[in-house]
């Protein structure tokens, strides 16, 4: 798998020792250690860890998210410890056209019946077509369709979404380490931003 960084923010917006933003980063201490050990527990977790949910598949989901919020750059950071392995690689190109062809702009979303339905959203859903399930399996499509869901349609994340994961073979477990790496990865995208724009902005970010 990919090697194990210092601090994986700071990589994606290029961020260097010693720079001003990256004093600016130091000032929240707790908040950047606490990112880095999120990211450590679900892409580099010490033994032992669910063998049911395996890292390639967890940097394939990966890619598949930061596709959907268009961030090639983040993308291909998760991609890179998958392009040796002659079983992920196919997946790859599967999953990364997937993201591809599913992008939408969102979020969107219904409520309940009620004063907030004038503020209802409707968009397009995904499922894997049968042909992309039987390439990559019912286990990873479902995964595919739920991190979709989160991502382009949080308001519509109910009880009976989680049901599909458990039919495709997802533990509670696992599902909770995806729900988890869904949320991070949306996390980690918003930071890695933010950085960038104060960089574009402002000389502070490489002095």
């Amino acid at each position: 798998m990919s090697e194990t960084i210092t601090d994986v923010i700071d990589h994606l917006s290029g961020i260097s020792p010693g720079s001003q933003l990256d004093q600016l980063r130091d000032i929240r201490k707790e908040a950047r250690k606490n990112s880095q050990q999120s990211y450590l527990d679900i892409f580099h977790p010490v033994e032992p860890y669910s063998q049911s949910f395996t890292l390639s598949e967890r940097h394939l989901l990966a890619v598949f998210v930061a596709l959907l919020h268009r961030k090639t750059e983040i993308a291909t950071f998760y991609s890179a410890s998958l392009l040796n392995d002659d079983h992920a690689l196919p997946l790859l190109e599967t999953v990364s056209a997937e993201a591809q062809q599913a992008v939408a702009q969102g979020p969107f979303g219904l409520y309940p019946e009620g004063p907030l339905t004038k503020e209802d959203i409707p968009g397009p859903s995904y499922q894997p077509a049968p042909s992309v399930k039987d390439r990559i399996g019912k286990k990873l499509s479902a995964a595919l369709a739920h991190a979709y869901l989160l991502v382009f349609h949080p308001r519509d994340a109910k009880q009976h979404e989680l049901q599909k994961l458990t039919e495709a073979g997802w533990s509670t477990d696992d599902i909770v380490t995806l729900s988890q790496l869904i949320s991070f990865l949306a996390y980690q995208i918003r930071i890695v931003t933010g950085l960038k724009v104060l960089q574009q902005a402002s000389p502070i970010g490489q002095e």
